[in-house]
């Protein structure tokens, strides 16, 4: 079973767990970042780092990662996460070229 790891903006939230859902059924092992869902939950300097730790090593654990770049948007967060996949030698795919593949 393929594991791959989606990055994006958070902005994207609604995209991204749509096409977690729809991988998942098709088999795949599908690793998410961990968003808001809470507006009561005031998060420290730290414990924000250790959720960017955390995406980064689920990069790690990944054979892949996909790019979820609606509209071709990749903000700066996105882009080092690419970075660091390059640097692992993972496989990079982007979710638009996927949908103009369909």
């Amino acid at each position: 079973m393929k594991i791959i790891t989606l990055c994006g903006s958070l902005k994207f939230q609604k995209e991204m767990m749509t096409i977690a859902e729809k991988m998942a059924l098709e088999g795949y092992c599908i690793l998410t970042p961990v968003y808001p869902v809470s507006g009561d939950i005031v998060k420290n300097e730290e414990q924000l780092i250790k959720m960017k730790e955390a995406h980064f090593k689920r990069i790690e654990l990944s054979d892949a990662i996909l790019v979820i770049n609606v509209n071709n948007y990749i903000g700066n967060s996105t882009n080092l996460e690419i970075e660091f996949a390059k640097k692992l030698g993972k496989e990079i795919a982007y979710y638009t070229d996927m949908i103009h593949d369909n």
